[in-house]
């Protein structure tokens, strides 16, 4: 049985269906179809950095995960580079320890499409492009596809003279992932557009860049600046790993195909609304790279804002990615530089049972003033929401792994059940949207609880997603970006004028704190944060339930009361 190497030809390369790379491969065998259908196509993924920790603990195996279910084109190879003089079989065991499968079959099969270049990423001043070499091997993985397209699908007793002609050429179609330190991004982007770009009829070439993306608002500037002289902005795809997990994409779906929601979503119904990230971790030895950027740069001015967009963002036209960036901008714009009398900062001491604190981390300086923890209360200037608060809080070395969104709805007018009440408040209801660790969904609600007595409770109307879809593999997101890439979506992914207003929102405070004007509170290892960030909540209108009982916390032994 001869392979089909055929993909239909694209209608427009530039829109997210030029990658009508439909096709998908077959790791038990090899598609039954030889017909000519359109253009001989392949893809090439390049992994810059390839032998670095990003590279074989998240991008490889999230590559393995999408070509085990089908989703890599047939004609695909996954070329690794990076400064180690490694040989292949070497580089493969590095990246087999991280593939995980039943099969070892089937991850055999897939090491067989990757391969390995060592080289430097910047060139030596009068030789040829470092990236030429590079080049030419990708060249000739290409040349490789037209080969077997021609033996296999290409030349056939019907096929005339100018449809040989025609076909001359496969369509070469090119990815460069960038598991690098940023500082780099210029030099390798420049090498990429010198000498690695995809110069055949019809094809195109994505750059993939992981943050952070900048430290502040000029800096991030200067960066994109530089890459934007070199592609253009539907080429670069700036990858914030928080936007494709599970719920966070779910996000669009609930606020908009739900009917029941779209009432409640607005300042006359909501309190306030929190977005919670925590680690029960600390620096871990990268306390050398985080005190360059601390909490805020790491996770709040990226990863949680991008989440609040999606809270707070209005009903896009479409489901486009452009329409959707739009709303999000559209938030971002609303959003006032964040008042220093809104924030706490904090850095974990030493814990009760001997955890370090962060300053006995190597390479942090022993008079750090880097913060590993920050609440800061923001608020969107608009008719939906203005008023409302918006309680941001991350940090590490925390009580427990969480991220999650808690929205909480004001107080019942009029309310019946005055008299009893539990320590003088009656729960609110909260709506939350669990991202991590057991993607959940659930409203809090008071109820009567079983018995002669009226009295009250809170339980919770849960989704769980572990027990509803258990037979269902959730992505992890870097699958689901890679994927986007390949098909040309971006809605996913960070545009620039995104990134101007980010900054923008957080840059008077961060420079602020770097120039010493705010010190962080200390807390303990494996506690919830400073008392300060509690008063800060409490402040701007935060009620902690305190009759709440939350089943999928105690079902990790934690306390609902805490967060």
């Amino acid at each position: 049985m001869k392979p089909d190497l055929t993909i239909d030809p694209p209608n427009n390369t530039s829109s997210p269906s030029s990658s009508s790379f439909s096709a998908k491969n077959n790791p038990s065998g090899t598609p039954s179809s030889a017909k000519l259908k359109g253009y001989p196509q392949c893809l090439t993924i390049t992994v810059l950095g390839a032998s670095g920790d990003l590279a074989r603990k998240k991008t490889y195996p999230a590559l393995f995960s999408l070509w085990k279910a089908g989703h890599v084109p047939f004609n695909t190879k996954i070329l690794g580079y990076a400064r180690s003089k490694l040989e292949l079989d070497e580089f493969k065991g590095k990246i087999r320890l991280f593939l995980k499968d039943s099969s070892n079959e089937k991850i055999e099969h897939f090491l067989s499409i990757c391969d390995y270049v060592q080289g430097e990423y910047s060139s030596i001043e009068e030789g040829p492009p470092c990236f030429s070499g590079l080049n030419e091997v990708i060249e000739q993985l290409e040349r490789e596809v037209e080969v077997n397209w021609k033996e296999n699908a290409f030349i056939t007793p019907s096929t005339s003279a100018a449809e040989n002609k025609k076909y001359k050429r496969v369509v070469g179609n090119r990815i460069f992932y960038l598991a690098l330190p940023p500082v780099v991004y210029p030099s390798v982007c420049a090498e990429i557009k010198a000498s690695a770009m995809s110069s055949t009829k019809g094809s195109w070439t994505r750059v993939v860049v992981e943050k952070p993306f900048g430290k502040d608002l000029e800096s991030s500037e200067k960066l994109n600046q530089s890459l934007s002289a070199l592609f253009s902005e539907e080429q670069l795809y700036r990858i914030d790993h928080y936007l494709g997990k599970e719920l966070v994409q779910n996000l669009v779906v609930m606020r908009f195909a739900n009917r029941f929601i779209s009432p409640l979503w607005n300042r006359d119904n909501i309190a306030n609304v929190q977005i919670i990230f925590k680690e029960p971790f600390g620096t871990e030895g990268r306390g050398g790279y985080f005190d360059d950027y601390g909490i805020i740069r790491d996770v709040i001015q990226n990863h949680l804002l991008q989440i609040m967009c999606l809270v707070a963002m209005e009903k896009p036209c479409s489901l486009s990615p452009d329409d959707i960036r739009d709303e999000k901008l559209k938030v971002l714009r609303c959003i006032a530089p964040v008042s220093t009398d809104n924030v706490v900062v904090g850095q974990y001491s030493t814990g009760p049972h001997g955890q370090p604190a962060y300053v006995d981390d190597p390479g942090v300086p022993e008079n750090s003033m880097a913060p590993t923890f920050c609440t800061c209360v923001m608020y969107v200037k608009n008719e939906r929401w203005d008023g409302v608060p918006f309680i941001i809080k991350a940090g590490k070395a925390l009580n427990e792994a969480k991220c999650e969104i808690r929205v909480q709805f004001k107080d019942v007018p009029g309310d019946l059940f005055e008299s009893r009440r539990v320590q003088g408040k009656q729960a609110r209801n909260e709506f939350v949207v669990r991202l991590q660790p057991d993607p959940t969904i659930f409203m809090k609600m008071t109820v009567k609880e079983p018995g002669l007595d009226m009295n009250l409770a809170q339980s919770e109307l849960e989704l769980l997603y572990t027990t509803r879809y258990q037979r269902v593999a959730i992505p992890e997101a870097y699958e689901r970006l890679i994927l986007d890439c390949i098909n040309g979506d971006q809605q996913h992914f960070v545009r620039r004028d995104e990134l101007v207003a980010a900054w923008t929102i957080f840059t008077p405070l961060l420079k602020y704190i770097d120039a010493g004007g705010m010190k962080p509170y200390p807390y303990p290892y494996g506690s919830v944060g400073p008392y300060e960030a509690n008063a800060l909540r409490e402040r701007v209108g935060h009620q902690t339930n305190v009759i709440g009982r939350d089943i999928t916390w105690e079902k990790h032994g934690l306390n609902s009361q805490e967060y």
